[in-house]
């Protein structure tokens, strides 16, 4: 069985930054800058409503002229976004990544709670990190110095 979401994870940890949708797009871009990430889930109440991501604010208050100080992130933010288990592989997250042309994906437990988001940089490196190993491995065993 290969590798699970919950292994990049298990990595970066659960943290999970989040924004009410009444909060300002300004005030998200703020938390964005803060944190250094590419998105924020929007969640009211304990309950998840969406997603607000650089390419949201870009697409939708840049481009149709919005102000980010009046804007509510409810009025922009992607709704019912994609989500995967963390029992998913790390090869159908990259898929549905591409295929939905999506950076961030949620993530959730066996009861549909949510637990964690990896950016598709997070795959990316997790696969790295992967290779990087199997290869060490491979010289250690061709040198002679594995044990």
């Amino acid at each position: 069985m290969g590798a699970r979401v919950r292994n990049i994870l298990q990595a970066k940890g659960h943290a999970v930054y989040s924004i009410s949708p009444d909060s300002t797009v300004f005030e998200a871009l703020e938390m964005l800058v803060d944190r250094n990430v590419g998105a924020l889930l929007v969640i009211d109440d304990d309950r998840f409503l969406g997603i607000f991501s650089e390419r949201d604010y870009a697409r939708r208050v840049i481009l149709k002229g919005r102000s980010s100080r009046e804007t509510r992130i409810s009025e922009i933010m992607t709704e019912h976004p994609i989500t995967m288990s963390e029992e998913a592989s790390i090869e159908d997250c990259m898929v549905k990544m591409t295929d939905k042309h999506i950076r961030h994906l949620p993530i959730t437990d066996a009861n549909n709670r949510l637990v964690g988001v990896i950016s598709i940089g997070d795959v990316v490196k997790y696969i790295i990190d992967e290779q990087r190993s199997v290869i060490q491995s491979l010289e250690g065993y061709i040198n002679g110095t594995h044990h």
